[in-house]
C-alpha cells in the first residue's frame, strides 16, 4: 500500500471532492459541497486544496466556485509548496491565471526548487501565463481612480468603467484589432474615452516619474491611450455610431501583397508620440523599428509585443488569429487552410482582403503538402533501407560468429591431438637395448642429457647435463657408454 494512501486522513465526503474535481464534473462538485458542507479548504495527503486542483485542472469554473466561498488563495500546505496560481500557471490557462491573480495570489511566493509561479510557468513552455503574471496590473491602481481624490469634486474615472479598463490595461495581446473588438463589446470605455484616456496618461506619468521606473507597462499605457482615443474618433464619426468602419480601416490591406499598412503606421505613430523620449525601451524599440520599411519582416506589432510581453509570446502570436493575433487560434480558412482564425467573426473581418489571395494560397498549400509527402516517402525509404542494412550486417556478424566458433573448436581439437602426440612421442621413439647379461633395458638417450650428440648417443665431446654439471655428466654418459658397449 502506498504511503500517500496509509496518511490519508479525509474524511468519505473530502475523498468524493476530489475525485469529482478529478472527473470533470462542475454540478456534481457544486451540490457535493453544498450538501455535505464539506470544507472547502480541506487537503489531500499531497496537501492540495480543491482550489489548487481545480486550477491544475484549468477549471475556472470550479475555481470561481471555491475562492467565492471562502478558499484561501495563498494556501502553503502543499508537500513541495506549490500554490494555486503555480497550479493555474502550469495548466497553461491564461483566465484561470489571471482570475487567482484577481484574488490576491502572491506572484513571489516560491515553491521547495526555489522558482516562483512565472519560473514555473516558463520552464514547462506556457509563455502566455508568464505574460499574464508579469503584465498583471491590479485594480485597485484603477479604483484608485474612481473616487475624488484631495479638492476634487468629482473623481477622474467612473466605476462602472474601471473594470472594463483594468481588464484592457490587463491585456497581453496588444494587437490593434483585439483591442479595438474589446472596446466594441464594451462601449462604456468610449462613452468616457476622455476620462480613460486621462487616467491612462496618468498611469503612464506615475510609471516614468517613480523610484522604480516601469516603461514597460508607461509604453503599454501609452499604446493602448492611442487606440482608445482613435477608436471613439472613429466611432464619433460614423453615422451608426459603430466600430464596424474602423475595423475595416484596421484590416484593410495593400493590393499587392496584403499587408495591413493603417496598423503598422497606427503602432509607429504611437511610438514617437510616447511624451518621455529618454526612456531606455523606447529607444530599443526605436532602433529595432527605424530601419525595418513598412511591409517588411519585423512588423511594428511584433516588436512592440515581444518588449512587453517577451520573444516568446511574440513567437506564439505571430502563429496566431490572422485577424486579432490571438493565440493558439484553430479554425482555419476551408479553402486555402494557409490562414486561422479565433472564431468566425475574425473570419469575415478579413475575408475583404484574404479573398484576393486565398486562391493563391490554396495552390500554395497544395504544393506544400506534396512536398511534405513527397519529403516523407524519401524518408521512409531511407528508415528501409537502413534497417536493411542493419538486418544484413546482423546477418554477417552472426555468420562470421559460427565461423569463428568453428575454427576454434577445430583449434581446439588439433592442439588436443598434438599434445597427445607429444605425449606418445617418447614411447614411441627408439627401442630399449637389452644387455646380453642383463635384461634390464637401456634407453638409448638419458633422460638429463640436453643435447642429441652426447655421449649417451655416441658422440664424443660431452654436453652439460640439466644440473648443470658438464663433468658429471660426461661421466655419466661414458660409464653409460661402457655399459652399453659391454
Amino acid at each position: 500500500m502506498a504511503a500517500t494512501e496509509i496518511n490519508d486522513k479525509r474524511s468519505p465526503d473530502e475523498k468524493k471532492l476530489f475525485e469529482l474535481i478529478e472527473k470533470g464534473s462542475n454540478e456534481a462538485v457544486i451540490g457535493h459541497v453544498k450538501a455535505t458542507k464539506v470544507k472547502v479548504d480541506c487537503l489531500d495527503p499531497k496537501g492540495m486544496t480543491p482550489l489548487q486542483l481545480a486550477a491544475f485542472r484549468g477549471n475556472k469554473e470550479l475555481c470561481e466556485f471555491f475562492l467565492a466561498n471562502g478558499a484561501d488563495v495563498n494556501s502553503n500546505f502543499h508537500e513541495n509548496s506549490y500554490s494555486a496560481l503555480m497550479f493555474a500557471a502550469l495548466s497553461g490557462n491564461r483566465d484561470v491565471t489571471r482570475l487567482m491573480l484577481e484574488a490576491g495570489a502572491n506572484v513571489n511566493h516560491i515553491n521547495s526548487v526555489n522558482r516562483t509561479a512565472a519560473q514555473m510557468a516558463a520552464f514547462v513552455g506556457q509563455h502566455q501565463c508568464v505574460s499574464v503574471i508579469n503584465n498583471y496590473f491590479p485594480s485597485e491602481e484603477i479604483n484608485y481612480f474612481t473616487k475624488p481624490q484631495g479638492l476634487e469634486k468629482e473623481a477622474k474615472l467612473p466605476a462602472t468603467v474601471a473594470p472594463a479598463l483594468c481588464a484592457l490595461v490587463n491585456f497581453t495581446n496588444l494587437h490593434p484589432v483585439k483591442i479595438s473588438l474589446f472596446l466594441q463589446s464594451h462601449p462604456e470605455l468610449l462613452a468616457e474615452s476622455g476620462k480613460v484616456c486621462l487616467v491612462l496618461s496618468r498611469l503612464v506619468e506615475k510609471n516614468m516619474k517613480s523610484r522604480a521606473i516601469n516603461d514597460v507597462l508607461a509604453i503599454k499605457c501609452h499604446f493602448i491611450s492611442t487606440a482608445v482615443r482613435l477608436a471613439a474618433e472613429a466611432r464619433n464619426k460614423d453615422k451608426e455610431k459603430s466600430l464596424n468602419g474602423w475595423l475595416k480601416s484596421l484590416m484593410k490591406g495593400r493590393d499587392e501583397d496584403g499587408f495591413m499598412e493603417f496598423q503598422e503606421r497606427l503602432i509607429r505613430q504611437s511610438l514617437k508620440e510616447f511624451p518621455y523620449v529618454s526612456s531606455a525601451l523606447l529607444q530599443q524599440l526605436v532602433r529595432q523599428i527605424a530601419p525595418v520599411q513598412i511591409g517588411q519582416e519585423p512588423t511594428a506589432l511584433s516588436i512592440l509585443i515581444s518588449a512587453v510581453n517577451g520573444q516568446q509570446f511574440a513567437w506564439d502570436a505571430s502563429e496566431g488569429c490572422d485577424t486579432c493575433g490571438e493565440a493558439k487560434a484553430e479554425a482555419k480558412c476551408a479553402k486555402c487552410k494557409m490562414v486561422v482564425y479565433c472564431n468566425q467573426t475574425c473570419q469575415k473581418l478579413h475575408w475583404p482582403t484574404h479573398k484576393k489571395f486565398c486562391a493563391q494560397l490554396a495552390e500554395e498549400y497544395k504544393k506544400e503538402e506534396l512536398r511534405k509527402q513527397k519529403e516523407e516517402e524519401q524518408e521512409k525509404l531511407r528508415l528501409e533501407e537502413e534497417k536493411k542494412k542493419r538486418v544484413e550486417e546482423d546477418a554477417k556478424k552472426e555468420i562470421s560468429g559460427d565461423v569463428k566458433d568453428q575454427d576454434k573448436s577445430e583449434g581446439q581439437s588439433v592442439e588436443a591431438n598434438s599434445s597427445e602426440n607429444d605425449r606418445l612421442a617418447p614411447e614411441l621413439s627408439e627401442p630399449s637395448v637389452v644387455s646380453q647379461d642383463s635384461a634390464e633395458a637401456v634407453p638409448a638417450q638419458s633422460k638429463e642429457c640436453v643435447r642429441e650428440d652426447c655421449d649417451k648417443c655416441g658422440a664424443t665431446d660431452g654436453v652439460i647435463s640439466e644440473s648443470g654439471d658438464a663433468g658429471k655428466a660426461v661421466k655419466e654418459c661414458e660409464d653409460r657408454k661402457g655399459k652399453i658397449e659391454s
